[in-house]
């Protein structure tokens, strides 16, 4: 079957890595939840394809539209699911950056659920 759009190997898809298409993240459960109850069939397709996109790409004003329209959810709801993802993205990237960090999170973790 052929490529329709750039290949892997094309400069032009610089800005999208195909195992996006399996990464789990905090907004592509959100919209996938979101768009789920609002009945939209291709809630999976559509949040693949926003998620994690929106962590590289940040999300332009016409896909916060799109979202909340199909989701029918507002325009601030959208923005804040996204800085959210965006706080776990961060906080993902410092526990790499700093392995030891995991333990003390874990830690902090457990005091939190016991409170």
């Amino acid at each position: 079957m052929a490529i329709i759009g750039p290949g892997p190997d094309d400069p032009e898809y610089d800005n999208y890595d195909p195992a996006w298409r399996h990464q789990d993240t905090p907004f592509r459960r959100w919209v996938y939840e979101k768009l789920t109850a609002a009945g939209f069939t291709v809630a999976h397709d559509m949040a693949t394809s926003c998620a994690p996109a929106n962590r590289y790409n940040g999300l332009s004003d016409d896909q916060v539209d799109e979202i909340a329209f199909l989701a029918h959810v507002t325009h601030d709801e959208v923005r804040a699911a996204h800085k959210a993802d965006l706080a776990e993205w961060a906080r993902e990237q410092q526990l790499r950056e700093h392995p030891d960090l995991a333990v003390l999170d874990a830690d902090l973790d457990r005091i939190s659920h016991r409170h």
